[in-house]
């Protein structure tokens, strides 16, 4: 019964995410925001603790990455915007990147060469795109949060329905 109330409470998180994508990017912004903050904390509190000749550096990076998570808390909005323009500035350099690979590889195929070439031209595009809205990259991020919510539940559902046992092993 656990599961499947659990696997109902996820299905209806990840409805009101694929409702409103950006939703669920914030989400995890928001969440990654509280998990820096907590590190940032508990390196404050080991400089402080622990003596050595790298207390001060790790009660000032502790410092500064809590005023970075307390700035990401209070504007989620932008601190999603600017990781997804970070990652769109990474897929240029990337397209770009495959770009000059394919035409200056002479040990590659024909084929492998114009391929290259293409997901590089999909890559260079896509990332102009992001960049230029970042919130269509924000929304593409919250769909697939959805989608994986979605499956997630779907599973979790089905796995109490039949009376399997969820079992998650470390590889």
């Amino acid at each position: 019964m656990a599961q499947i109330g659990l696997g109902i409470i996820i299905l209806i998180l990840s409805i009101i995410v694929l409702i409103n994508p950006i939703l669920g990017s914030i989400s995890i912004v928001i969440f990654l925001a509280f998990l820096l903050l907590f590190a940032g904390i508990e390196k404050i509190v080991s400089g402080i603790v622990f003596s050595g000749r790298s207390r001060f550096v790790s009660v000032g990076l502790g410092i500064l990455v809590v005023i970075v998570a307390v700035i990401a808390l209070v504007y989620p909005v932008g601190a999603g915007i600017v990781v997804v323009l970070l990652l769109g500035i990474a897929l240029l350099i990337d397209g770009i990147s495959r770009i000059v690979h394919g035409i200056k590889d002479p040990q590659s195929s024909r084929w492998s060469k114009y391929f290259g070439i293409g997901v590089g031209i999909v890559s260079i595009i896509l990332a102009v795109v992001v960049i230029v809205y970042p919130g269509i990259g924000l929304a593409i991020a919250g769909i697939l949060i959805g989608i994986a919510l979605l499956i997630t539940s779907i599973h979790i559902i089905s796995a109490g329905i039949t009376g399997e046992k969820n079992r998650n092993t470390l590889i």
